[in-house]
């Protein structure tokens, strides 16, 4: 039986049709002078703009779309990318033609919008090792305070709800399929039509109630592996693929509402969390760069009975949009936010809007490389590196031209607003833990005492732009591994390590591709050097945990996870390694101590309870065991693991037939459940069915990775025989 730490296409349907236009209603006029006098009172009215209007009975549909640039849809001006839908939402709404986000990854992304707080304040500042923090309302909070039924559908592990971003929310659907699937290269995700049919469901069970839905769709995230029709028509730019995709999938639930016109009683906010660098400035996808690639993203507003088709060019922010739901619904914008309330600009009203704030710390969390500050002031963009930028977007808008030596005025004064923002920075609250735990790392041997703090000093040698080319290495990596050449991703990894050997992200990559290959000593080895490197960043920690828990050292493992879990706010994973550890070195009350803590940190998650089912099936309590694993299927059903558990309880407890269905059902839920192909393939043979068991068994010797399952490989391909010609 396995640990309990050892782990195991999107489809759409064809969107052709655009959506019908909705009338427009010209009066007929008689006479040049009366046609005169009706422009100028035309061009009068909208100077002074249309009254603001709220609605206290409306619901709340949140759409963000990921990786979504602006200038990838045809309401923004692509020339040949199809997106029917969201142009017909843009065209009878208000389109902020200068919406920017605060942040180029997914998860402080949405936190913005949903807090309406910079991530100075609300603290996530990148997509792992962060949490909300405690007592920070968000818009679902404060809908559900007014009476709203709340509800939130998301399609990606970055937004999991072990994250925060849960709070306020009745429901919360984050199943994405088994947690298992997630590996160094491969993000857990559901297909967005999945998620859209999810969201439909609840919204038609509440009745005339209010609702706030949110529905996030992770296309067109990489990998672009768009379905048809939209891979063969946008066979050279499978990015765009995806965007199209994508607009198909939001037709269930933009159709109604545009069908529906100012009888509707829904507000729409539709935007993308980031852009996509798509080779721009050097950046293939995002996380690195602010540019305007991955800064620069769609805002749409739709609700005919509050607000008028209408283009606005002021430029707006992510922060902005929880102030301007609840204004539109009629509940009071909080004074302490620093966002504002769109609907006085949505309607045609001229007034000036603070400045936006902006950062991509990813490659400073995981890279070690210089962290990227900015400020965006109307038409002009500051970026804070060591080899700072100044653009005008106005006359510049491709970023092409640096003027922060030729403007030093403009500079120092940006500059100066960018740093008295910066100065209410709360992240250094983090501070003290982490030397703490480098403390007890040290302790342990993982951290020499000549091993440096991490920078807070950077160089020209540190800035992104003079290390994108490595971004490019890495990226070569995943690629390699993804076409199935596992020596050469090696080979170029340790090209990466050698090339900057401080970066915790290329070891990490290193010691998965290691461990594929069977060399988990090796993995180890290079995980080491990551937590010396960085032993906040928590990826890197769990699993090394993990692959300490294969190796068979165990209680190493508990020493270096025990700093990390004594935290107030743990890692969900970090505590899942450390419970599975004090399980392989004989602790099992310990462990299910732990996984009971981690169930209360987030009940939703049915991994706490599947780990505990397996501490009580390694103690032979099946009883325990069957009913740990089904309160988990009842969370998720999609949950591999857990079928693979339930039958190993039927096989141990003399129920063959019982065995042999719940392993079909996990092989199914999860290819990659090597381990339970084998033993299907196995007992199926056993029992005489030899064609069904040489079906599963191939599946094993093609997709089980031979550094770690040589032996039984060639004990199963001994046993099928040589392959028939042609096979």
């Amino acid at each position: 039986m396995e640990s309990v730490a050892r782990h195991g296409n999107k489809t759409s349907k064809p969107v052709d049709a655009a959506p019908a236009r909705s009338p427009r209603i010209r009066p007929l006029l008689a006479g040049a002078a009366v046609v005169v006098l009706c422009v100028l009172a035309v061009v009068a009215w909208r100077r002074r703009g249309m009254p603001v209007r709220r609605d206290p009975g409306l619901s709340v549909l949140l759409v963000t779309v990921d990786t979504l640039r602006a200038d990838a849809l045809g309401c923004y001006g692509h020339p040949t990318v199809q997106t029917p839908w969201i142009d017909a939402l843009a065209r009878d709404g208000v389109r902020f033609e200068s919406a920017h986000a605060q942040n180029v990854v997914t998860l402080p992304s949405h936190a913005n919008i949903l807090t309406g707080r910079y991530p100075l304040d609300h603290g996530i500042r990148d997509n792992s090792g962060f949490r909300l923090a405690d007592g920070v309302d968000t818009l679902a909070t404060r809908l559900k305070q007014a009476g709203y039924r709340t509800g939130a559908f998301i399609s990606a592990f970055p937004l999991d709800s072990r994250f925060g971003l849960a709070r306020g929310f009745d429901v919360y659907d984050d199943q994405l399929g088994d947690p298992e699937s997630r590996t160094a290269f491969v993000m857990q995700e559901r297909p967005g039509s999945a998620t859209v049919a999810a969201a439909l469901r609840w919204l038609s069970a509440q009745g005339d109630a209010k609702t706030f839905t949110w529905v996030h769709i992770y296309e067109p995230h990489f990998p672009y592996r768009p379905p048809e029709p939209f891979a063969s028509r946008y066979a050279g730019d499978l990015y765009h693929g995806e965007v199209a995709a994508a607009d198909g999938i939001l037709r269930p639930l933009l159709e109604p509402l545009l069908q529906a016109g100012t009888a509707g009683h829904t507000l729409v906010v539709l935007t993308g969390d980031h852009g996509e660098g798509l080779g721009e400035h050097g950046e293939a996808t995002h996380g690195i760069f602010a540019y305007e690639a991955t800064l620069h993203i769609p805002l749409i507003l739709f609700q005919p009975r509050l607000l008028s088709p209408r283009i606005v060019k002021a430029s707006v922010r992510h922060v902005d949009v929880l102030p301007t739901v609840v204004d539109a619904v009629g509940l009071t914008p909080p004074a302490d936010l620093p966002g504002r309330s769109l609907l006085s600009v949505a309607t045609g009203h001229d007034e000036p809007l603070p400045p936006g704030y902006f950062e991509a710390l990813s490659a400073a969390a995981n890279r070690g490389w210089a962290p990227l500050y900015g400020l965006l002031r109307e038409r002009y963009k500051l970026i804070e590196l060591p080899l700072p930028e100044l653009y005008d977007l106005g006359a510049d808008p491709h970023e092409s031209r640096n003027l922060a030596a030729s403007q030093p005025g403009l500079f120092d004064e940006l500059r100066g607003q960018l740093g008295r923002l910066r100065a209410a920075d709360r992240g250094a609250a983090a501070a003290p833990e982490a030397r703490e735990t480098r403390e007890r790392l040290q302790a342990l041997g993982y951290v020499s005492a000549a091993t440096p703090s991490r920078k807070t000093q950077f160089g020209p040698e540190d800035d992104p732009k003079r290390l994108i080319a490595l971004d490019a290495a890495i990226e070569d990596v995943v690629s390699r591994y993804q076409q199935g050449d596992l020596p050469g991703a090696i080979t170029q990894a340790r090209v990466v390590v050698a090339q900057r050997p401080d970066m915790p992200l290329s070891l990490q990559h290193l010691a998965f591709l290691l461990r594929e290959a069977g060399d988990l000593k090796g993995a180890v080895a290079a995980l080491r050097r990551s937590v010396a490197v960085a032993p906040e960043d928590i990826d890197g920690v769990g699993l090394l945990g993990g692959y300490l828990n294969e190796l068979g050292q165990p209680r190493e493992a508990v020493r270096l996870l025990a700093p990390y879990v004594e935290r107030k706010a743990p890692d969900l994973d970090v505590m899942m390694a450390y419970g599975a550890a004090l399980a392989q070195a004989g602790q099992g009350q310990q462990a299910l101590a732990v996984f009971e803590r981690a169930r209360g940190i987030d009940p939703t998650n049915p991994m706490p309870l599947a780990n505990a089912g397996t501490v009580h099936l390694m103690q032979h309590d099946y009883d325990r065991a069957r009913q740990a694993m089904e309160a988990a299927l009842a969370l998720d059903p999609g949950l591999s693991r857990a079928h693979n558990a339930l039958g190993v309880v039927a096989m141990e407890t003399g129920h063959r037939a019982e065995a042999i269905e719940h392993w079909k059902r996990a092989v199914e839920l999860n290819p990659n459940e090597f381990d339970t192909l084998f033993n299907l393939g196995k007992i199926l043979r056993s029992e005489g069915r030899e064609a069904e068991a040489r079906a599963y068994l191939e599946r094993f010797v093609q997709a089980a990775p031979r550094g770690v399952y040589g032996r039984d490989i060639e004990q199963i391909q001994r046993w099928l025989g040589p392959q028939p010609a042609g096979s």
